[in-house]
């Protein structure tokens, strides 16, 4: 016999009166004052940076031209730090970021950023000496990257051209340090594509501690295939020089199963000029995710992950010799996950040091000496910790943020090195995220909730509100002029018992006596989380306004329920995730006042791919779909992170094969629309191409639109609004009854 559906409900009762936001006067939610005019977005404070001494911190004002100084304490101005008007810079309007040197006299100044992939841009760097009050560039030599103070503030590390160079600020020498980088062969002191994106970093150097070395990492690309975008000349930005022939663009991208980079660790010594290679290892087919200093000068943490990436090492070298020993190692069942990576901390003691696993079932923080030996576990408890925010090493405590009360929230939190003495210190029922000052004597907490804008606080060290630094009243008293939505939050148990979490919006009008279609927003991929207590206003509550119900559920694999939860995905993505948005899709179409023959679904990248998904082994109960810059095949994404969840594709054909849209092609039966950039450099359009071809051989009718130049963010000039605007009159179209 069939299981019976339990259904736990929350928030959402089906005969109960929701709450509909705005005056009697109110005006509906449009794309337009959405995305055109940006009226619901909500006001933050930009570029803060906590000072040295702790008790002060700095932002950048007016439009990015002038960098200013505040009290922690009582939020005084103390001085501006520079005023682009008062020190004009040739060319310059705006600065993009900023950082200080060590003991604070000077400002490395970033300006007219140019993106080149997620997080890496090229800049021009200026240096601004507080005590002179010149700007001086930091290179006149071309654009530079990932730009560094040195710790004794007189020199900066940069990359140029692929290469490693030094400035330094005291005689204005610039000092080439590497010679060999070469585009789409060799790269120094920056990552691959690849690392870049699926690591998570966009600079592959450190100074060490005394500031007498330079460890950096080496990037040799040559094995890796390529693979080219052309870039036409369009409109936003418009290349006039592309217009009779496309621009060829090529760069190294290492799909599922193919050849990575060489990487070798290196570390340069500034007195002699000599570099040594570090020891990594005979295995060349492995991972350097990460190098960080440890608090001795001489010796370099090396991160070693191999090429499954459920074995995970900390190497420690010798910088002199090159030689190192492996100081501790983790294996999992199925992966390690890179996010920790940088929760890895080397305390100053140079006894220990402090780590986040999964080898409870939950992320928790550890204490480990370096001996690789467990101390003690810090944070216990079955949840998990979603950030680490640092170790004071003088009141010897730890703060972190986790997801100890529900999934669906964040608190702020600090327990001692000893783990008996944890406390509290941002723990309001929503999201909760902290920016401490240095010493952490003070923290600005980011609350939110799914009805609550962000309200900005300056809290102290036991998280107690000194002031409020912005309470987005603004928003909230524009938001009274337009009729919205509550956002509502459910529990249901799958037919498979699996207990989800899910949100739902209901019309604005929401007549209980009167089925409506619903669309089902999602993205699914691993540890991802879209079912948050948070503020979030987007298109779905245009939609609302246009008579649908959106409902999203986080299905298995996502993220803040524990490794068995997250990881039960494991050598299959997309099979339990189709199952569970399918499971959705039946417990949202019992519900009176759902129509369940006008279901639809949409994602973006990965919920793309689960939207074709849907569409195809779903059939039966999706009605419409949206997929946008979707994954249509596995084999087709880079190798770092399909095969951290995948392994080869020679390893398990079945899990790449079985779960790929194109291969169910002809079990399409509804309306589907696909779009993609044609200049994604993260999901190809590869994608996009492989699936229309597989539909129309399936006799498969369906829309598709491709957006020219555009990356995997479908932005720029009037881009994004054409975009919504279209899935808008899609649904219209083909999820709504005639006449609605």
């Amino acid at each position: 016999m069939k299981k019976l559906l339990l259904v736990i409900f929350v928030c959402i009762l089906a005969g109960n009166p929701i709450s509909m936001r705005g005056q009697a006067d109110s005006q509906p939610v449009t794309l337009e004052a959405l995305i055109k005019k940006r009226a619901f977005h909500p006001s933050g404070i930009r570029g803060v940076r906590s000072m040295d001494d702790g008790e002060h911190f700095t932002t950048i004002e007016s439009q990015g031209t002038k960098i200013v100084k505040y009290t922690y304490e009582e939020g005084e101005k103390v001085r501006e730090i520079f005023n682009l008007d008062e020190t004009p810079i040739e060319g310059v309007t705006s600065i993009d970021g900023y950082s200080f040197n060590t003991d604070e006299t000077k400002v490395l100044l970033v300006t007219d950023k140019k993106r080149i992939y997620r997080r890496s841009f090229t800049a021009e760097y200026y240096i601004y000496n507080r005590n002179t009050e010149e700007v001086t560039p930091l290179s006149e030599n071309g654009r530079q990257e990932v730009a560094s103070f040195s710790p004794s503030g007189n020199k900066v590390a940069f990359v140029r051209d692929n290469n490693l160079f030094i400035t330094y600020l005291e005689t204005g020498e610039e000092k080439q340090i590497t010679k060999d980088g070469k585009h789409n062969h060799i790269i120094n002191g920056k990552p691959d594509w690849v690392y870049e994106e699926e690591f998570e970093f966009k600079k592959a150097y450190k100074w060490s501690p005394d500031g007498k070395n330079l460890a950096y990492m080496k990037f040799d690309e040559s094995r890796v295939k390529m693979w080219t975008i052309k870039k036409y000349k369009g409109l936003a930005p418009e290349k006039e020089e592309n217009q009779p022939y496309p621009e060829i663009y090529t760069y190294k991208y290492p799909k599922a199963g193919e050849k990575n980079s060489l990487v070798s660790v290196h570390v340069y010594n500034l007195k002699s000029g000599n570099t040594k290679e570090m020891e990594t290892g005979e295995e060349t087919d492995q991972y350097i995710p990460r190098i960080r200093w440890t608090h001795n000068p001489g010796t370099l943490g090396i991160f070693r992950l191999n090429r499954r990436q459920n074995h995970f090492e900390i190497l420690l070298s010798d910088i002199d010799t090159g030689n190192s020993e492996v100081m501790y190692e983790e294996r999992n069942e199925y992966y390690i996950d890179e996010r920790y990576f940088d929760y890895i901390k080397f305390l100053p003691d140079k006894e220990h040091f402090i780590i986040t696993s999964e080898q409870d079932d939950y992320a928790q923080i550890y204490l480990y000496d370096m001996n690789g030996n467990k101390v003690r576990k810090l944070t216990k408890g079955k949840y998990d910790i979603t950030d680490y925010y640092g170790y004071d090493a003088e009141d010897k405590r730890i703060y972190y943020q986790a997801a100890a009360k529900s999934p669906l929230r964040r608190e702020v939190y600090s327990v001692n090195i000893q783990g008996t003495d944890k406390k509290v210190l941002a723990g309001k029922a929503g999201t909760n995220a902290a920016e401490f000052s240095n010493g952490f004597k003070y923290f600005i907490n980011t609350y939110s909730s799914a009805d609550t804008p962000p309200y900005i606080t300056l809290n102290n060290e036991e998280g107690e509100t000194i002031r409020v630094l912005e309470d987005n009243n603004a928003l909230e008293n524009r938001l009274e002029y337009f009729t919205y939505s509550d956002k509502n939050f459910f529990t249901f148990t799958t037919d498979q018992g699996t207990e989800l979490n899910g949100w739902m919006i209901k019309p604005v009008d929401f007549d209980p006596d009167k089925e409506y279609p619903c669309l089902m927003t999602q993205y699914s991929g691993p540890n991802s989380q879209q079912v948050r207590d948070r503020w979030g206003f987007g298109w779905e509550q245009v939609l609302a306004n246009q008579g649908y119900v959106i409902a999203c559920v986080d299905g298995r694999g996502t993220g803040a329920r524990g490794e068995e939860f997250r990881k039960s995905t494991y050598l299959e993505l997309g099979k339990k995730e189709t199952v569970d948005q399918i499971e959705t899709a039946k417990f949202l179409g019992e519900k009176d006042f759902i129509d369940k023959e006008r279901i639809g679904i949409w994602g973006w990248s990965y919920g793309g791919y689960m939207s074709l998904l849907c569409m195809t082994k779903g059939a039966d109960y999706f009605d419409t779909g949206i997929a946008v810059a979707p994954v249509t095949n596995w084999r087709f994404y880079d190798n770092i992170y399909t095969e951290r969840f995948m392994r080869k594709p020679s390893e398990n054909p079945d899990g790449y094969d079985k779960n790929s849209p194109i291969n169910h092609a002809q079990k399409l039966e509804g309306d589907l629309l696909i779009c993609h950039g044609t200049a994604d450099d993260n999901v190809h359009v590869q994608n996009t191409h492989e699936m229309s071809e597989a539909l129309v051989q399936a006799d498969k009718q369906f829309q598709m639109h491709l957006y020219t130049n555009r990356q995997h963010g479908i932005y720029g000039g009037n881009t994004r609004y054409h975009l919504y605007t279209k899935f808008v009159n899609f649904l219209r179209e083909n999820l709504k009854k005639p006449g609605e």
